[in-house]
Parts: C-alpha cells; sequence; structure tokens
C-alpha cells in the first residue's frame, strides 16, 4: 500500500486511496491533524505530535517545532543533551503518521507519496527524501504541494475544462501554481513561492509589535519559556480573529501583566509587508503563465494559514472575486497526497488521470563571457532548463574550458532566475578531469535532467572522446550520503515513542 503524507510546518496529516476516494487517517488520538513537533523526555523517551506540542511552553529546551524551515541544511537542533538533524526530526513525525496508520489499517506501510513545497530546492527535496528513509518509508514520489491541492480538487472537476490557481499558504512557506484542467488532464502552467513566508511569519510580527506596545527589553528574546509563552498566545490570537472582530493578547513576566489590543484592522496594519509579499508570486506566476487575473475560471485555497480573515480579503481583492471553499484546507493538500498514491497504484479509478508539473526555477551553470571590447567577465548565469518547464525534462548545452592544456573543468550548478551567480543558490560544483589539448578540442555537452520529483540530474560528456563520467554533486553540507542514512536510521529505530492514547496529560 502507497500513503499520502502531507509533511507540514505546522501539522502533517497521512491519507490513503481507497475504491470511494482519498481518506484522511487519524491518528491514536483520533485526530486528523498531527503537530508536526518533537520532544524528548529525560529518559530519552521521545514525543512527537500534540504531547510534544503542549511541551512548548514546559520544555523549550527539549521540544522542537518548525524544523521544516532548515530542511536540506547543515542546521542542528538541540533537544536536552542530544543534536538532531532537521530531517531526523522530520523523520520522527513521519515515523509516528506511519505507525498510527498502520494500528488503523492493521497492516504495515512502506512506499508513501510525501508533498514538498514547489518552491523546495534540490537539497531540501533531497531531505525530505532522506527523512522518509528514515522513518523507513520508501519515497515513491515527491509532489508539489500546490499540485497535491489541485489533483483533490481536481478530482471533482473530472471531465469539465477549468483554468485556477492554487493559493497554498501553510505554517511555513507559501506556493502558487495555475493550472490548466480539460478531460481527465491537469497542467501546471506556472508555480511560484516563498519557502519563507507562512502563517509562523504572522504570528511572528505580532510578537515583534507585542514587544514594541509594551516597550519590552530586546533580551527577553532569549528568555525561551516567556517566548513560547508569548507566541501561544500570540497564535490563539490570530485564530480568534477568524470568529471574532477584535481579541486581547495577554501574558506575565515575572510580576507584571503585558497586553496588546488586535483587531482585524490593526492586524492587516502590522502584517501589511508580509501581505505585499503574497502578491509578489501570485503577480509571477500569473505572468509566467501568459495570464490575467480575470482569466482564470476560480481560485483554490490550501494551508491552514488561509483561513486568516486577511489573507481571504487579500485574495478576494487580488481576483475579485471570493476564493473556493469545497475542501478543508487544512487537509486538501493530504487528499491530493492519496489521490498521488492512487495514481502510482495505477488503480482502475483513476486510469483516465493525467497530470503534468513544472520545474519551479530555472537550473544552470556559472560561465565566463567574452564582451565586446575583448574582455572576459566571470560569474554569469546560463540556465540549461528554464523556469516552468513540464517535467520531466532533459536538456543538453555545450560547453568549452577557458584555457588551452586545462586540467579540470569545474561546472558550478546553480538555481535561479538572476543573471549573476552571486544572486542564485549553488546547487553543487562537478569537477572533470581534462585531457591535454586546446578549449576547442575539450568541449563538454553537459545535460541536466530535472524529474518529476524535482530532483536534478546532472551528466558531462567529453566530445572529444564520447567518455561519460559519473558526477557527483559536490560542496552541499545539508545532504547525507547514503551510508550516514543507514547509520541514522538504525540510531532513530532505537528511540522508543511514547504511546499516542496515553500522553494526554504528560508534562
Amino acid at each position: 500500500m502507497i500513503v499520502g503524507i502531507d509533511l507540514g510546518t505546522t501539522n502533517s496529516l497521512i491519507a490513503v486511496w481507497e475504491p470511494g476516494g482519498p481518506r484522511l487517517i487519524p491518528n491514536a488520538l483520533g485526530e486528523v491533524l498531527t503537530p508536526s513537533c518533537v520532544s524528548i523526555d529525560e529518559d530519552g523517551t521521545i514525543l512527537v505530535g500534540r504531547a510534544a506540542r503542549e511541551r512548548l511552553q514546559t520544555h523549550p529546551d527539549r521540544t522542537a517545532a518548525v524544523f521544516k524551515r532548515y530542511m536540506g541544511s547543515d542546521r542542528k537542533i538541540r533537544l536536552g543533551e542530544r543534536d538532531f538533524r532537521p530531517e531526523e526530526l522530520s523523520a520522527l513525525v513521519l515515523r509516528s503518521l506511519k505507525e498510527d496508520a498502520e494500528a488503523a489499517l492493521g497492516q504495515p506501510i512502506t512506499e508513501a507519496v510525501i508533498t514538498v513545497p514547489a518552491y523546495f530546492s534540490d537539497s531540501q527535496r533531497k531531505a525530505t527524501r532522506a527523512a522518509g528513509q528514515l522513518a523507513g518509508l520508501q519515497v515513491e514520489r515527491l509532489l508539489n504541494e500546490p499540485t497535491a491541492a489541485a489533483l483533490a480538487y481536481g478530482l471533482h472537476l473530472r471531465g469539465t475544462e477549468s483554468r485556477f490557481l492554487v493559493f497554498d499558504l501553510g505554517g511555513g512557506t507559501f506556493d502558487v501554481s495555475v493550472l490548466d484542467l480539460f478531460e481527465d488532464v491537469m497542467q501546471v502552467r506556472a508555480s511560484a513561492g516563498d519557502n519563507f513566508l507562512g502563517g509562523e511569519d504572522f504570528v511572528n510580527c505580532l510578537v515583534d509589535r507585542f514587544f514594541q506596545v509594551n516597550e519590552l527589553s530586546p533580551d527577553l528574546k532569549f528568555d525561551a519559556a516567556f517566548m513560547q509563552r508569548l507566541s501561544a498566545r500570540t497564535e490563539a490570537a490570530k485564530r480568534a480573529l477568524t470568529g471574532a472582530p477584535r481579541t486581547t493578547i495577554r501574558v506575565a513576566h515575572g510580576e507584571r501583566d503585558y497586553s496588546m489590543e488586535l483587531d482585524e484592522a490593526s492586524f492587516e496594519q502590522i502584517c501589511a509587508p508580509l501581505l505585499q509579499r503574497l502578491r509578489d508570486p501570485v503577480e509571477r506566476a500569473l505572468r509566467d503563465a501568459d495570464l490575467r487575473a480575470t482569466e482564470l475560471d476560480s481560485i483554490l485555497l490550501a494551508g491552514g494559514a488561509t483561513r486568516m480573515p486577511v489573507v481571504k480579503r487579500l485574495v478576494a481583492r487580488m481576483f475579485g472575486r471570493f476564493p473556493s471553499g469545497d475542501i478543508n484546507p487544512d487537509e486538501v493538500v493530504a487528499l491530493g497526497a492519496a489521490v498521488q498514491a492512487g495514481l502510482r497504484m495505477k488503480d482502475a479509478a483513476l486510469k483516465e488521470v493525467v497530470m503534468t508539473d513544472v520545474s519551479p526555477y530555472s537550473l544552470g551553470l556559472k560561465v565566463s563571457i567574452t564582451l565586446p571590447d575583448g574582455r572576459r567577465s566571470d560569474g554569469h548565469f546560463d540556465p540549461i532548463i528554464e523556469r516552468n518547464s513540464t517535467v520531466p525534462v532533459s536538456r543538453v548545452r555545450p560547453y568549452s574550458p577557458v584555457h588551452n592544456d586545462q586540467k579540470i573543468l569545474a561546472l558550478e550548478v546553480y538555481q535561479g532566475e538572476a543573471r549573476l551567480v552571486s544572486d542564485n543558490i549553488l546547487l553543487g560544483t562537478l569537477h572533470i578531469d581534462l585531457p591535454p589539448g586546446s578549449a576547442q578540442d575539450n568541449g563538454v555537452d553537459v545535460r541536466l535532467t530535472y524529474d518529476v520529483n524535482g530532483l536534478l540530474l546532472v551528466e558531462a560528456t567529453l566530445r572529444r572522446t564520447g567518455q561519460k563520467q559519473e558526477l557527483l554533486i559536490e560542496g552541499n553540507p545539508g545532504l547525507l550520503s547514503e551510508e550516514e542514512i543507514a547509520q541514522r536510521f538504525a540510531a532513530l529505530s532505537e528511540l522508543k515513542i511514547h504511546p499516542r492514547d496515553r500522553i494526554e496529560n504528560r508534562t
């Protein structure tokens, strides 16, 4: 069986495809939302989900959240006396989902479709795949979150023609995709996003204003217990505004009580910079799709942060209409992942469904160019795969070394849209040994292949000899090797996750 998993910044969900359609699987507490939080007890026992989230205030030095933002980096997160990588913490969340689903379904689960933000980089996608492996799962597909949402929505629109935009604002990331639906084919035309924009950032904005209003010392931001209390009260106030015109944030420190009044107008004013950041990817995706907002048939919301009235109003102003709300935005990505799992299992009910996706970034090499006056200029970006190319895609481009008898050709692979590589993201460096000869004789054909999982393969062929070289991406400290994954899988397997049906009151 293949399950679909929404591995979220704030919450994670697991779903399965059944003959009647996708179904969410509740955890051992009977809840479909499992907080993406991990805590470690003094005896080394691991707590995941709601019990871990409740310890954010009481045991901040032993509890972690929002670690999805650091996937693909070499960041270490200390819980008690032990350091964890972000993919290890994500693996513990995945393992908790897996074990609860196995108990509910009465059968082992070994394969999964896991969703990722459309704007996740190559290293972040590989880290997510590693997290799945560490949890004992074979990752059948990494699926872009807005594409997953589109699959869930599109299931109800089969046989029709429609053009729509998915506006996916989660706890930590923001993605936009523009799609065409015709018959049983769903085609992504363009994607854009921001990996550091989500509901958590709205909370952080309110926290900063709370400090200003109450003239609190910046040193208080290093008081983990106080910050967790304030963040929790601020999150509660943000949620309260979805059903009430105003609310108050109150928190005590020492012998003093601090407070801040909040209504919809002040919330919108405080978070205005974030609302503008939401506009930019939408405009970019529409521009790349060569569409105007008025040419869209519907706007679909995904991600729990889209529940905020300020976000709904922004969407209504941008598109001149209210977004569709047919499916719970917290659940739609997981349901879409389950649809993709059904496609992978070649379920008869989905045999006519076809889904295509795109590359969210341009991918290419650092090159040196010759200026009109004959001087050479280094550090330019030469895209081989253009942004929003339909995937899978494979493109080849010829290159030559700068100097005669050059011994090594260093191919630096970047993602981004800037003309200079200094403004893009380095994915890795590929070193090719060259035989003696002129620059013209030692030409190299470089092939970039970007697959449906959003993973990049780089190959180089010496044109002079036809020899292909196996090339490994180097210089990325955020990636685990297969050997390290095996070692860490063994170590994580020894950690006991506390039974979820007995943790409601655990502190």
